[in-house]
């Protein structure tokens, strides 16, 4: 009795665990294939598919049945291959969500499957696949269309000024939605498109308004955009903190897609994508627009800091995890981070950037007494987030996301840029350089020396490089301006620059009373300030928000 009883509970905790010992197996099939030198390698890596499909065969997963049809289409065992193709071509999604049909029509099938295109048996699986993929792109659209359903809202110029005011204030045109997840195509230029993913806090309620953090993937370079998203590739694996913590918070989640041309780092082509993406979920989500944050992981945290250094308005807080902090795309202008705050989660096994530097821009951020905090997880590679001791990272990200809220008319305000794209920050807007001026006594450079980097060698085990860096680029003559404001007066002085705008608020200043602005100790208005109806339309549709209204503006040409 006492054999059979422990008979039974070995093969329970065998059949249990079936799914691991299934993906062990998969695992080391993939690993024969990727060494195999010969078909005797690729015979032995479809070997151990089957006998990971015969031992397990309810586990059995797009993945494996993708990699054996690919490995028997290369040893042209047609039978075999069209064996696992045909039921993976029938899947609505695999597990990471891609779809049966874009085995058979997307862009490496045809070099992939090279072997088998001659065969009968191939045109009938492509022409399932075309009818599949409209039938596909079909019920995206229809999700879509119901995702941005909203109520009518009428906001007119005919309006008196301070109604209108009220009403942009108070705008909801927001409807309850029908999924907790949607995948959104995202228009990029005529000739390219990508997509997010947003997942909405369970009960999702569009009379509350709620906190959105954007996740910006890494390794931009090997990314390509897609024009649709996948649940499976978003919210698990490294992800899974930032959706445990989000839906414990009631955080709205969005992961963008982007790519080696269009991303948040380098080049500038992408850069416009999360402002422009945020703008249009606010149109039928009902967003905090001064709790909106920005995280991600090395090229993507590298990404949040250039946020902060670049376009930080629209938004309250920024993270990284393995950051880069540095602008790639022109100077990086420590000082602005002086209006926001910025978390860096970082290791001290990190080969993307060495924990010496992180050090050294710990120091520089006290001296100029910004909001930033850096956290230094020991024994940890780059891939940090990967690892289960990351948790205790992500509780303070979302704990700093409860407690931060966006100040949307801060009485002090600091900014320097070398790019006029980026000459805007809240109630400061659309400054010009003037190159040719002398930069102003207290405009300085801040930066520091990088000295040693961490590097893999050759036997994969890291090593310090002796190293001489800069650590920003500060190549291109940049201006900077410094305002405050107090009872109805603007105090400015400006740095190479040659005209700029300030917006106004009522909350900002008493509108019965003349307002004044002094640039540079000279005062250069000194009058009342009224409505501008059309400006306030055309600011609340280029931004979707209801807390940092403005109401007119201010030119100041120096």
């Amino acid at each position: 009795m006492k054999f059979y009883l422990t008979l039974t509970l070995i093969l329970i905790a065998f059949f249990a665990n079936g799914q691991d010992n299934y993906s062990t197996l998969t695992q080391k099939a993939l690993e024969t294939m990727w060494k195999s030198k010969d078909e005797a390698g690729y015979e032995k890596a479809l070997e151990m598919y089957e006998t990971a499909f015969r031992m397990y065969p309810d586990s059995i997963d797009g993945t494996g049945l993708y990699k054996s049809s690919v490995i028997a289409a290369e040893l042209k065992d047609y039978n075999k291959a069209f064996k696992y193709l045909i039921p993976l071509a029938k899947m609505t999604t695999d597990e990471d969500g891609i779809p049966g049909w874009s085995y058979i029509i997307g862009e490496s099938a045809e070099s992939e499957y090279k072997n088998l295109l001659a065969d009968p048996r191939w045109t009938v699986l492509k022409q399932n696949a075309i009818k599949n993929k409209e039938k596909f792109y079909k019920e995206l659209h229809k999700i879509e269309d119901e995702f941005f359903k909203a109520k009518i809202y009428s906001l007119d110029e005919a309006m008196d000024g301070r109604i209108l005011y009220e009403k942009i204030k108070n705008y909801n045109p927001y409807l309850p939605k029908n999924q907790q997840n949607y995948s959104i195509t995202f228009k990029v230029n005529d000739s390219a498109q990508t997509s997010y993913l947003i997942h909405l806090p369970y009960n999702y309620n569009p009379q509350n308004k709620y906190p959105l953090l954007f996740f910006l993937h890494g390794a931009v370079s090997v990314n390509v955009l897609s024009d649709y998203q996948t649940v499976q590739e978003n919210l698990g694996g490294w992800n899974r903190f930032y959706t445990k913590y989000a839906d414990l918070n009631n955080v709205i989640s969005v992961f963008p897609k982007g790519s080696k041309k269009y991303n948040w780092m380098n080049p500038d082509d992408g850069f416009f994508m999360i402002p422009d993406m945020l703008k249009q979920i606010k149109k039928t989500i009902n967003v905090d627009d001064n709790k909106v944050f920005i995280s991600g992981h090395s090229n993507g945290a590298t990404g949040s800091f250039s946020y902060l250094m670049k376009k930080s308005t629209q938004f309250a807080g920024f993270y990284g995890f393995n950051t880069y902090p540095k602008v790639f795309t022109g100077g990086t202008f420590v000082e602005n981070i002086k209006n926001r705050l910025f978390i860096n989660f970082s290791t001290d096994h990190d080969y993307y950037y060495p924990p010496n530097a992180n050090d050294d821009l710990t120091k520089l951020m006290k001296v100029i007494n910004a909001d930033y905090k850096e956290y230094r997880y020991t024994g940890f590679p780059h891939w940090f987030p990967k690892f289960d001791e990351s948790e205790p990272a992500y509780q303070i990200l979302f704990k700093s996301i409860k407690d931060r809220t966006r100040n949307p008319f801060p009485k002090d305000i600091s900014w320097e840029f070398d790019d006029e794209k980026y000459g805007s920050i809240d109630w400061l807007s659309n400054a010009k350089l003037d190159t040719l001026k002398s930069k102003a006594t207290w405009h300085k450079e801040l930066n520091f020396k990088i000295t040693e980097w961490l590097k893999y060698n050759k036997d994969d085990s890291l090593t310090v490089e002796k190293v001489k860096k800069e650590a920003f680029n500060l190549k291109r003559k940049s201006g900077k301006i410094e305002a405050s404001y107090i009872n109805n007066t603007f105090s400015v002085r400006t740095s190479c620059l040659k005209s700029f705008y300030i917006y106004i608020s009522p909350e900002m200043v008493n509108l019965h009373k003349r307002v004044r602005v002094y640039v540079n100790g000279t005062l250069y208005f000194n009058q009342k300030i009224e409505y501008d109806k059309k400006l306030m339309l055309q600011i609340f549709k280029e931004h979707r928000d209801r807390e940092q209204v403005w109401i007119n503006q201010i030119k100041i040409v120096i």
